[in-house]
């Protein structure tokens, strides 16, 4: 092995980074913890922009999957992954259910992948 130590698999400098960014995260994390533990009620301007945490993060997900660039508009719109979302979203919509948004998103996903696409 090059470059690092042979006790540790790797270079040193890495395990420090990860050791690190460990402990950073641990402790940003507890402090959210303790700070929640003594404060009764989470004020208004810090309850309102966290509303929009979950959407956010949902949408950094599942966006990049459903949306790819295609050669065409057309091309791109007929994308199956990207019809199997919009179905998905509707019946999220509609029903607020996670498993019928589930389950219309992966029928329609493979009907088009299986069938109309074939």
């Amino acid at each position: 092995m090059t470059g690092g130590s042979p006790l540790l698999g790797g270079s040193l400098e890495v395990w420090i980074a990860i050791v690190l960014i460990g402990v950073a995260t641990y402790g940003f994390r507890l402090s959210f913890i303790h700070l929640f533990g003594r404060v009764d009620e989470v004020p208004d301007r810090i309850k309102r922009p966290l509303r929009y945490v979950p959407p956010a993060v949902l949408a950094a997900l599942a966006l990049p999957y459903l949306v790819t660039i295609r050669p065409s508009v057309a091309a791109t719109l007929a994308d199956e992954q990207l019809i199997a979302g919009v179905v998905a979203g509707a019946v999220a919509w509609r029903t607020e259910n996670v498993t019928a948004t589930i389950a219309g998103g992966m029928v329609t996903l493979w009907l088009f992948r299986f069938v109309v696409f074939a």
